[in-house]
């Protein structure tokens, strides 16, 4: 497989989901589509906010991870395997991360606002 094609199956695919996740934000607090976590899920203030990070921090973070699988298969002298899905796990991962900070930072464990 093509290494431009191996990125644009993987890192492009995870950024083209983040835009479509920041263009269609979930409207209600459901099992099915959003930022789904159990501090994310206590009321609809705090799932609207953690929608609209996780939604920001998803399309930074997959833009660069999809820039940076675009170097690596730039300048790949050997077939690429592994690189671009560690871009892409570290990508949702910071996400989350900064998402879960950014609820501990500004709400209680109750669920309100600090």
């Amino acid at each position: 497989m093509s290494p431009f094609v191996y990125v644009l199956t993987t890192n492009g695919l995870l950024f083209l989901l983040s835009i479509i996740f920041w263009k269609f934000p979930p409207k209600k607090i459901n099992n099915w589509y959003g930022y789904r976590t159990h501090k994310s899920m206590l009321n609809q203030k705090i799932w609207d906010f953690a929608n609209a990070i996780f939604c920001k921090n998803l399309l930074v973070y997959a833009g660069i991870s999809f820039i940076g699988g675009l170097i690596f298969a730039n300048f790949a002298t050997i077939e690429l395997s592994w690189q671009p899905m560690v871009l892409v796990l570290l990508s949702v991962l910071v996400s989350i991360i900064k998402t879960e900070r950014a609820i501990s930072d500004n709400f209680t464990e109750e669920g309100k606002e600090k």
